[in-house]
C-alpha cells in the first residue's frame, strides 16, 4: 500500500508586484492499492442506542442492519457491540467473527426501555475497539435517536478526542427527528468519521451498508499530513485548515517538534481522495518559480504490520510573474466552494438561533448557489427548499435542519449494490 499525494494551488501564478498574497492549497490524499497487498482485518463496534423510544419497528430495522453486517464480516475480522439506555453493557465483547449465528442472537434478543445517555456508551465501546486495534482498521458506528438526556455532552466531546488519540474512528448515525445533531457531528468530526441521518426506519440497513463499505476500503492509518511553509509564507490565523472531501470538516492544526504543522487525517482509503485545504498568505516574493511549502504524510500499514511510515517530502511552487494573469486550478476551485457550502450553511444556521429569519434565508439561498456551482444539484434543493420555507414564513421542522445540516457536508452519494 502507498500514498498518493497531490498538492496544488488554486492559483499557480503569483503577482511580483503585490506585497501580499492569498491562496488555497488544495492537497489531495489517498492510499494506493497494490497487486501484493494483503486484506486488513476490521474491527467494528456497533453502539446502539435501545431507549424506550425505540421500541418497535425502529429498534427492529435497527437489530436486521446490525445483522447484515455480521453476515459481511469476513473471518478474522473483529466485531463488539455496545448497547445504551440511561446505562450501557457490552452485548457483545470485542471478538474474533467465529459465530455469526451466535453473535445475530444476542442482537436479536435487545428489547427497547430506558432513557439515553450517550456518552455512557461512546466510553464502553471505545474501550471495546480499543481491545482490538492491533493491526486492523477500527471503527465505531454509534447510533441514536435521542438526546443525551441522562448523560453529559461534554463528556462525549472528551470521549471522542480519546478516540482519536486512539487511532479509533467514531461515525455517528441519527435515527428520527430527535437526535442533537450538534453533539453528533462534533463526535464525528472529532474522530474524523462521518454524520449519518437516518429519516426512515428503513433507511437503517442501507445506511449502515453504505458506512460498512467505505470502512472496507481503508487501506491505511493513522496519518498526518505534515507540511512547513517557507519564510514570507504564513497560514491564516483564523480556521486555516479544514477537509473537504469525503465530507467537510474543520481541522485542529498542531506543530511537531521540528516546526512543522500537522493535521491529523485518521484512515486513508483505497483509491478514495481525502482533500484537505489550507488558507495561506504570501508576502512578496522575487519572481521565477518559488518554493512556498513541503508537504509530507506519516502513517501506518496495517497489512505490513509497520507504523511510522512517511511519504517523500513534496514541494510547492508558485509561478511569480510582473505580468500577472490568473492561472486557476478548477479541482482546488470546487473545493473551496464545497467549504463555502458548508460555512454559509453554518451562517445561516447561526442568524436563525439569534432569531434573523431573514438573514438565515438570505445564507441558505447563497449556500445553494454555491452548490450549483459546484455542481451538487441536491445539496442546492434541499438548502433553497429550506430558504423559501424561511421566506414564507414558516419554520425548519427539524427533519429540514438536519437535512440542511447533512448536505452541507458532504455530497450525497448513491448506496452501492451489495
Amino acid at each position: 500500500m502507498k500514498v498518493n499525494l497531490q498538492p496544488a494551488l488554486n492559483d499557480g501564478n503569483l503577482d511580483a508586484n503585490q506585497l501580499n498574497s492569498q491562496r488555497q492549497l488544495g492537497i489531495s490524499i489517498s492510499a494506493i492499492a497494490e497487486n501484493q497487498d494483503r486484506h486488513v482485518p476490521l474491527n467494528l463496534c456497533l453502539i446502539l442506542d435501545h431507549s424506550g423510544s425505540m421500541s418497535g419497528r425502529s429498534l427492529e430495522t435497527v437489530k436486521k442492519a446490525a445483522n447484515r453486517l455480521v453476515d459481511r464480516l469476513n473471518p478474522g475480522d473483529r466485531l463488539s457491540v455496545v448497547v445504551f439506555d440511561h446505562r450501557a453493557k457490552v452485548l457483545v465483547p470485542n471478538q474474533s467473527v467465529e459465530d455469526p449465528e451466535k453473535i445475530k442472537q444476542q442482537i436479536n434478543r435487545l428489547a427497547a426501555d430506558g432513557g439515553t445517555a450517550i456518552d455512557e456508551g461512546l466510553r464502553l465501546g471505545i474501550e471495546e475497539l480499543a481491545k482490538g486495534k492491533k493491526d486492523t482498521v477500527s471503527q465505531a458506528f454509534l447510533l441514536t435517536d435521542g438526546e443525551n438526556e441522562h448523560g453529559d455532552n461534554n463528556r462525549c466531546l472528551k470521549f471522542a478526542q480519546l478516540a482519536a488519540s486512539y487511532n479509533l474512528t467514531l461515525n455517528t448515525l441519527g435515527f428520527g427527528d430527535n437526535w442533537n445533531q450538534d453533539v453528533l457531528e462534533k463526535i464525528a468530526d472529532a474522530g474524523l468519521g462521518t454524520l449519518s441521518y437516518i429519516q426512515k426506519p428503513e433507511q437503517a440497513v442501507e445506511e449502515f451498508n453504505r458506512l460498512f463499505s467505505r470502512i472496507q476500503t481503508v487501506g491505511l492509518t493513522n496519518a498526518y499530513l505534515l507540511f512547513s511553509l517557507m519564510p514570507n509564507v504564513r497560514l491564516a490565523e483564523l480556521k486555516p485548515v479544514a477537509q473537504v472531501s469525503p465530507d467537510t470538516i474543520e481541522l485542529p492544526l498542531q506543530q511537531e517538534a521540528d516546526g512543522r504543522f500537522a493535521v491529523r487525517l485518521g484512515d486513508l482509503m483505497k483509491d478514495a481522495e481525502r482533500v484537505i485545504l489550507a488558507n495561506i498568505y504570501l508576502g512578496q516574493l522575487p519572481t521565477g518559480e518559488q518554493a512556498i511549502a513541503n508537504v509530507q504524510v506519516r502513517y501506518d500499514d496495517p497489512a505490513a504490520n509497520k507504523v511510522g511510515l512517511v511519504t517523500p517530502n513534496i514541494p510547492v511552487y508558485a509561478h511569480v510573474v510582473k505580468n500577472y494573469q490568473a492561472d486557476p486550478n478548477p479541482q482546488v476551485q470546487h473545493s473551496i466552494l464545497a467549504l463555502a457550502k458548508y460555512r454559509q450553511t453554518q451562517l445561516a444556521e447561526t442568524k436563525l438561533q439569534q432569531g434573523d429569519r431573514s438573514g438565515a434565508a438570505t445564507m441558505l439561498q447563497t449556500a445553494a448557489k454555491t452548490a450549483l456551482q459546484m455542481g451538487d444539484t441536491g445539496a442546492a434543493t434541499v438548502l433553497q427548499t429550506s430558504a423559501t420555507q424561511l421566506q414564507s414564513g414558516g419554520d425548519l421542522s427539524e427533519s429540514d435542519r438536519k437535512k440542511t445540516r447533512i448536505v452541507s457536508k458532504t455530497v450525497l452519494q448513491d448506496t452501492p449494490p451489495q
